[in-house]
Formats: structure tokens, sequence, C-alpha cells
């Protein structure tokens, strides 16, 4: 399975639109990019049953925990920070080089995802390499 990239980072805050919890906000806690889901805190909540022997094994309390699970990034859109209704997320080339991320609908930008080359501190100099002259081949 091909591995996707998404839009969306650790940290943002998301809507998720379609499931149990629709309608609801959260922050990303965690992206897979492997499976294409995102877990978001506080939901999509499950509940898992913990036995006394892998308690044991695992150091932990036996009994009922709840868990959150992953969530298809399909399912979920980026909260505007301007209105707090989902929006796309889009990228944009600024005039001194730097790459942003920005949100559709009110166009705020979100955060800068590539740094102008100019902004970077001087990196050392590249060594001269010397190339070696082509042998001829006595036969």
């Amino acid at each position: 399975m091909a591995q996707l990239q998404s839009k969306l980072k650790k940290g943002d805050e998301v809507i998720v639109i379609t499931g149990k919890d629709s309608g609801k906000k959260g922050k990303i806690s965690r992206v897979v990019t492997a499976t294409n889901k995102v877990i978001v805190e506080g939901l999509n909540m499950v509940t898992k049953h913990i036995s006394q022997r892998e308690a044991m094994r695992l150091s932990i309390e036996s009994g009922k925990t709840q868990k959150e699970m992953p969530i298809a990034v399909s399912n979920v859109m980026l909260a505007d920070p301007k209105t707090g209704k989902p929006t796309r997320v889009a990228y944009r080339l600024e005039a001194d080089g730097s790459k942003v991320r920005i949100a559709k609908k009110s166009g705020t930008v979100l955060d800068t995802v590539k740094k102008a080359k100019g902004d970077t501190k001087a990196a050392p100099a590249k060594k001269a390499v010397a190339k070696r002259k082509p042998t001829a081949k006595s036969e």
C-alpha cells in the first residue's frame, strides 16, 4: 500500500465530518501516514478490556479503559482559525521564497512549511573534489 502525504499535522485543530463523533472538534495527537489516518485527542474513543494476566505483564491496572482510535484523514477537516468552521488546506509560495500552509476559506496563514533559502545561516562551503583524468587503456 502506498504511503500518502497528509496536509494535516500534529497539533492541528480538526472537526470530524462523518462518523459517530461527527461535528466534534479535537486536536491531532498523532498522524499515521502509513494508513492515512489521524488520532484526535478525546474523539473516536473505544472501551478496551485488559485481563489480569495482560495487566501484570504491562504493569498496569486490569479492567476497562478508554482508548483513542485512528480516524481516516478523509473524515476530518481542519478548523479555520478565524471562523472555526471546516476548511481545506492549501500551500502558497510567498514572495521571499518560503512555502506556507493556508486555510482556504479565510486565507489565514497556518504555518511555514519551508523557509526561504536566504533565511538559513551561512552553510559551510563544499569542498572542491579533484576530478580524475581519464586514463588511456593500452592494448
